[in-house]
């Protein structure tokens, strides 16, 4: 009877449910529980499989460039990080206020690091994340506008409710990538969060997107609301190669 139960749960699909069925039976703790606290366990096991393979899900759609994590910031004071500031962040209430947040800093020193931190903390609390590296994505975007796609493409950017665009400004936009930013930045005002990482201080992306009247509205568009976070010190790589010696 047992056997044909965990065989059908699995037809079924229900693989936290099978899992804790299976344990309960093997190890003989089905008495310990009453009928109505067993259909609970059994319930709850279910759900955090569900849960976790959703964000198992939403963390592989994401396409991170790497793992990072809000445990493993270093707050060290020389950074300029507030952990308060973080940490409030990481609640992801900026995503449920389609606000942005603009992290700014020198080459090494954990932009990258610290956005994709957030970006993971979205995917945890159940959004939907992309994460893209800014020069890639503006190429991927000249090809699809080439080959038709390029619709579709910004379909698929305008669904999340986050995105990331990683090294954002180590090149001046062309004519084309300027209009594209702006299309990326008008779909998802009031309607999606955007983390934007880049070496380059704010009050320096006007020169970095060009043309005056649209470096406005992009600019308008993407500051208003926005948790700006400026990193100092030395880079964390040069750090780590220190610690290694």
């Amino acid at each position: 009877m047992n056997e044909i139960t965990t065989t059908k749960m699995k037809q079924m699909k229900l693989y936290g449910m099978h899992n804790a069925f299976k344990t309960a039976i093997e190890s003989g703790k089905t008495d310990h529980y009453t009928l109505d606290q067993f259909i609970a366990m059994l319930i709850d096991a279910e759900w955090d499989e569900r849960h976790n393979r959703r964000i198992e899900r939403s963390i592989k759609n994401a396409r991170f460039h790497y793992k990072s994590n809000i445990e493993n910031i270093n707050f060290d004071a020389s950074r300029n990080l507030d952990r308060n500031v973080v940490l409030r962040l990481a609640a992801c209430d900026f995503v449920e206020k389609n606000q942005n947040v603009l992290i700014t800093g020198s080459t090494g020193v954990g932009k990258s690091f610290l956005g994709t931190a957030l970006g993971y903390q979205a995917c945890i609390q159940g959004y939907k994340v992309s994460y893209y590296n800014t020069s890639k994505l503006f190429a991927k975007l000249k090809m699809a506008k080439a080959d038709g796609s390029y619709l579709r493409e910004l379909a698929k950017i305008e669904r999340q409710d986050v995105i990331i665009l990683d090294d954002f400004g180590l090149q001046a936009l062309d004519s084309q990538n300027r209009i594209t930013l702006l299309e990326i930045i008008e779909d998802r005002h009031n309607n999606g969060s955007i983390i934007v990482t880049s070496q380059i201080p704010v009050q320096g992306w006007y020169d970095i997107i060009g043309e005056k009247t649209i470096a406005d509205a992009i600019l308008d568009r993407l500051i208003h609301q926005s948790h700006r976070i400026e990193l100092l010190g030395e880079s964390m790589r040069k750090k780590r190669g220190i610690n290694k010696e």
